[in-house]
């Protein structure tokens, strides 16, 4: 609610500012019209009145109002460049004041180098909140060992994307210790870190280029055989070679010529192109459709064993395979255990299955 009250005060003060400088533009620009309008109606009025006691002529009268017309030419169109000028000074001012902003999460002064990893991590007494005075996270601990799948679920607000994030310490916590194969992820360089995980958001970005390309993002090093394989692996590469140019089909930012989940699914091929020791994946089955789903779960079998992997799915039908699945709520894991387990238990977990069951039979 209150990301929401401050989103709104942004939001409108965004609206007025826009419709003040809408309307000022409005203004200015028919305003050095008029003024050249009057020079020329003023021309013609004088010109008039001398016509009449046959102190000019016709022709020098109308000279007079081409050369009117040739000033103020110029002196318009430098009106509508000053106007755009000034647009554009203001957006480099933002592109400057981003370039220029100092990240909030840095490398401690005596950071070294995370080596190369095997994927436990734990959690020892973490307590986490975005503000002064909120609590996300209290007190929570845990242990995921090398090749293990989690999954976390919860209702929306709880704290699974939090988790993650503080996996790959995008914030700093208040207390206690997240650790690495026992490296405090605090104590290490950011670049070791992230560099040993693949992150799949529910937001997947297509760049500017071609097909290969975008996969290659995931490892900037790779040859076009290696994208082709991370393609394939994930099975991709059925709508790809569909393409015009196949992997050299150009794709435009954002990628609008591609599905939702054909936009997912280049992502996901970046990821497995990075081979990463840990895995996050934050709702990155939610824009894909049902079919296209079970075709890449096959290619995720395949893709969890040997990498510690946490997915946050709000499809519970998709991490029943889940070594171990947590329920966050209440500022911590409330129940803990794989799929048999919870439902044994018929707590959380088996409600939300069951909510969610209901809801599709309606």
């Amino acid at each position: 609610k209150q990301n929401e009250q401050i989103y709104d005060e942004l939001n409108d003060a965004c609206a007025f500012t826009w419709l003040k400088a809408y309307r000022l533009n409005q203004l200015f620009l028919p305003c050095v019209d008029i003024v050249g309008i009057l020079g020329t109606t003023a021309t013609y009025f004088v010109g008039w009145l001398l016509l009449g006691r046959e102190s000019m002529t016709l022709g020098t009268i109308f000279a007079f109002a081409g050369y009117i017309t040739r000033f103020w030419q110029p002196i318009n169109n430098m009106s509508v460049i000053y106007n755009q000028m000034l647009t554009a000074m203001a957006n480099l001012e933002r592109i400057f004041d981003v370039m220029e902003t100092e990240p909030d999460i840095k490398d401690a002064q005596d950071a070294y180098e995370l080596p190369e990893i095997k994927g436990d991590v734990t959690f020892d007494n973490v307590v986490f909140g975005y503000e002064e005075g909120q609590t996300i996270l209290n007190n929570v601990s845990f242990q995921v060992k090398s090749g293990e799948t989690v999954a976390l679920v919860g209702p929306t607000g709880a704290g699974k994307t939090t988790v993650v994030n503080l996996i790959s310490r995008f914030y700093d916590i208040r207390s206690g210790q997240v650790m690495i194969d026992g490296h405090d992820v605090s104590k290490v360089t950011l670049h070791s870190l992230r560099s040993q995980m693949g992150i799949m958001m529910q937001d997947s970005f297509v760049f500017e280029g071609t097909i290969m390309e975008n996969i290659r993002y995931g490892r900037l090093d790779a040859t076009d055989e290696e994208c082709i394989a991370a393609a394939k692996a994930i099975y991709a590469d059925g709508f790809i070679s569909k393409l015009p140019q196949g992997y050299y089909t150009r794709v435009s930012e954002r990628g609008s010529e591609l599905s939702a989940g054909e936009r997912q699914l280049l992502s996901f091929a970046r990821v497995v192109l990075s081979d990463p020791k840990i895995l996050i994946l934050d709702e990155a089955t939610s824009s894909i459709d049902t079919e296209t789903e079970r075709t890449i779960q096959k290619a995720l079998n395949e893709l969890l064993k040997g990498r510690t992997s946490f997915i946050i799915a709000h499809r519970l039908s998709t991490i029943k395979q889940a070594d171990c699945i947590m329920c966050i709520a209440e500022q911590g894991i409330k129940e803990a255990g794989n799929h048999e387990e919870l439902l044994q238990k018929k707590g959380m977990y088996y409600q939300l299955l069951r909510a969610q069951y209901e809801a599709l039979e309606r």
